[in-house]
């Protein structure tokens, strides 16, 4: 155990600092302060020396040399365990400084301020603030550093139970954190600096990408039972992003279970009306909106219940009983919702096996997209295009609906999530045969015809969304022969006059976005 005897503070987030001063003043501990941090906590009624007080050397450079300075960093890098070192301070009359609290300007904020000027930005970078983290770190055994105010808590908390001192296991935590803490600080800065152009303006991709995560579990497994795996989440992450989830029950989730909760959950959330989707594999085998989550989950189930067996069931809504119910009467692998009301919740307890996740809705989105490839990275801005009904041109000489126009956009929205080659089958706000993943797009709007077949659904007055163009007239003609009566697709092909020519021949409707979904 290390007594904490003097401590160093100087935060540029002051969130809860005079609380935490006033802790540490319980135990007698001497505080030090800088600038702002300083004449909050004596105004808080507490007993500050000023850091220029403290080394006899007034700050220079309006402040940008303060804490650089022997009796600072010798106070914290001081081993008290080698005789020598302790020696040299008391030659030096320099005491101990037991523990340092200390968070770096705001930098991230500021660059992302409208207008921010490199100047400004470079007047955020800081420079005592890392030394000082960074020393107290390297010395751990001996001295707590404390980068973050939502651990001022637990370190009064273990100081209260050890008569004012901090144990091992805490101070090596906290050295985790403030060296995690300064390398995200720098890579901020890198990242910005590097995507500045010659004009001054900040490109989308920077130069050089610092990316940092922290791990929320080991996975028992990747894909498959030989692979090792863990799963990580952005710091920040986007509110509403499934990183975000609670788990009520069941097992822990595996690779492959986070991986489709992800892509039910990004695609249920979509739509503004009640929805269900269900994923299988990566991608959504069923999908519906309804006037009640019972009558989405009944459609979605029905477009593929072979392939929903084992899948996992997303919902936009209050997971409700009756619905709970119907879910609790097929196998699945986890159910996921904004919340899981008290009868729902207990109809799902009595299936152990089920993961139950709740995630608080939002409409946040990855600032990237990653895709791992061998010794490099691609890196994307993610996929957040929609289309509305006025946005829609058409082709044919046949107008969609205005039922159809809506059925086509819940289309379009379906395939966004659907593995490319992608052909989806919707009416009636629901989908009702989807071909994924496939090498051509003929191929695909087969497999969708079968899929709809197999389930004994009617594509008589269907309508159909392709995640890309039609390269050929063939797709076409196998839509509109199971039934179809409307399509969606980008437009964009060397063909498009003899697809245009094929959907007129048939009397249906096409309406071209003028954008694609690919999703690989």
């Amino acid at each position: 155990m290390a007594v904490i005897k003097q401590a160093l503070i100087s935060v540029s987030d002051k969130t809860g600092v005079a609380e935490f001063a006033r802790g540490l003043a319980r135990f007698g501990v001497r505080l030090i302060s800088t600038g702002g941090t300083a004449r909050l906590l004596r105004e808080s009624g507490l007993d500050v020396t000023e850091v220029a007080d403290y080394t006899g050397f007034q700050e220079l450079l309006d402040g940008r040399v303060k804490t650089l300075h022997p009796k600072v960093h010798a106070g914290i890098l001081a081993r008290r365990d080698v005789p020598g070192h302790m020696a040299a301070l008391e030659q030096a009359s320099i005491p101990a400084i037991d523990l340092v609290a200390v968070n770096l300007y705001p930098f991230s904020a500021t660059v992302a301020r409208p207008g921010c000027t490199l100047e400004q930005a470079v007047e955020m970078i800081d420079i005592g603030g890392p030394a000082m983290l960074r020393s107290a770190a390297k010395n751990y055994e001996h001295v707590a550093v404390v980068t973050d105010p939502a651990d001022y808590g637990a370190v009064l908390r273990e100081m209260e139970s050890a008569a004012g001192a901090l144990g091992a296991a805490m101070r090596f935590a906290l050295a985790q954190k403030a060296f995690s803490h300064t390398a995200q600080y720098d890579g901020a800065v890198s990242n910005y600096l590097t995507a500045l152009d010659g004009s001054g303006g900040l490109e989308r991709f920077p130069r050089r990408l610092n990316l940092q995560f922290e791990r929320v579990q080991a996975l028992r497994y990747g894909e498959n039972p030989h692979q090792e795996a863990a799963f990580y989440r952005d710091l920040r992450p986007a509110p509403g992003s499934l990183s975000t989830y609670r788990q009520l029950q069941g097992k822990e989730l595996s690779y492959n279970n986070i991986a489709d909760a992800d892509a039910a959950w990004e695609c249920v959330k979509s739509f503004s009306a009640p929805a269900c989707v269900i994923v299988k594999h990566a991608n959504p085998c069923g999908a519906a909106r309804g006037a009640s989550l019972a009558e989405a989950y009944g459609n979605a189930l029905a477009t593929d219940p072979t392939s929903a067996y084992g899948g996992i069931v997303a919902f936009n809504r209050e997971l409700d009983g009756s619905t709970a119910q119907a879910v609790a009467q097929q196998f699945v692998e986890a159910v996921i919702a904004p919340a899981i009301a008290g009868e729902a919740a207990r109809t799902l307890a009595g299936k152990a096996n089920i993961r139950v996740l709740e995630v608080a809705p939002g409409p946040g989105a990855n600032d990237y997209d990653f895709k791992r490839v061998g010794g490099g990275l691609l890196v994307q801005s993610p996929d957040t295009a929609t289309i509305e009904a006025r946005d829609l041109k058409i082709v044919t000489r046949t107008r969609p609906s205005e039922t159809q126009t809506a059925d086509l956009l819940f289309a379009w929205t379906v395939a966004r999530f659907v593995k490319s080659n992608a052909i989806v089958f919707c009416g009636g706000g629901r989908t009702l045969g989807v071909g994924a993943g496939q090498m051509s797009r003929v191929d695909a709007a087969r497999i969708a015809v079968l899929k709809a077949q197999s389930a004994d659904l009617d594509l008589r007055g269907s309508v159909v969304a392709s995640d890309a163009f039609f390269p050929f007239r063939d797709g076409v003609d196998v839509v509109a022969q199971a039934g179809a009566r409307a399509i969606i697709q980008p437009g964009g092909s060397l063909r498009d006059d003899e697809v245009i020519a094929a959907a007129d021949e048939h009397g249906i409707a096409m309406v071209f976005t003028g954008f694609r979904h690919f999703r690989h």
